[in-house]
């Protein structure tokens, strides 16, 4: 199958050697994204994971709004959390974004994520 890369300037730039989102066929997988503010291309200020999640869940929105998507094309998502602890608080988020047919989810408690963010979150979403 043909891959294609996808781009969107309303949601942060790759900060590594890789692609925002990639679609092969009918699936658009999503690289995790975490709570960078795309209009300073820097982590938000905020240490409190609800304000990081709501980040993260904006930047994965506008990535694919920007090509005609919405959140309620995803089926599967990742969360990365650098402890369990605030699980609750980011599942309250989450929610907000995911009111009805939720994605199918896995939770994973992680060391540490890039430039020190407390959540990522990558997703799969499906065009068909």
């Amino acid at each position: 199958m043909h891959k294609i890369v996808l781009i969107s300037t309303s949601a942060p730039a790759a900060v590594g050697p890789y692609s925002q989102a990639v679609r092969v066929g009918e699936l658009l997988f999503c690289s995790g994204q975490i709570p960078i503010d795309p209009v300073t291309g820097k982590l938000i200020e905020s240490r409190r994971v609800a304000d990081q999640t709501r980040r993260v869940l904006l930047n994965l929105q506008a990535l694919l709004a920007d090509h005609g998507i919405g959140l309620e094309r995803v089926v599967k998502t990742t969360v990365f959390l650098t402890d369990l602890a605030h699980f609750s608080e980011m599942n309250t988020v989450y929610a907000e974004f995911f009111r009805t047919d939720p994605p199918a989810r896995s939770t994973v408690a992680v060391a540490a994520l890039p430039l020190g963010a407390l959540v990522e979150i990558e997703a799969v979403v499906s065009l068909a």
